[in-house]
């Protein structure tokens, strides 16, 4: 499995826009069908450059899905945020495959 990780550094200025645009953002990634879940998370550490940074983490249905979606959709729905929030919004993306999970068994008393 791969998982499409977007982290982004937010200026303080546009944070509660940019955070109401995300959530309506990712249901439009995951409507692609190229991905089967998606989690926003923010980062606790704090970086020296400032801001306020999250990263969403897109699990992929496979290498196949994610080079699709490079091909077809990736550069329209990155447009909308380059646009709304330009310079006040630095990200990265990275490809991760997850070898394995791992889960606490706990059984009831």
């Amino acid at each position: 499995m791969i998982i499409y990780n977007v982290t982004a550094n937010i200026d303080p200025s546009i944070h509660d826009e940019w955070l109401t645009w995300i959530k309506e953002h990712i249901p439009q990634v995951l409507a692609t069908g190229k991905f089967d879940k998606a989690t926003l998370t923010r980062v606790l550490v704090e970086e020296d450059m400032g801001g306020i940074t999250y990263s969403i983490q897109y699990r992929a249905y496979s290498r196949e899905a994610l080079n699709d979606y490079y091909k077809e959709d990736a550069q329209r729905l990155r447009a909308d945020g380059l646009k709304r929030f330009a310079d006040k919004m630095l990200s990265f993306r990275t490809e991760l495959e997850m070898i394995d999970e791992y889960f606490v068994n706990i059984t009831p008393n």
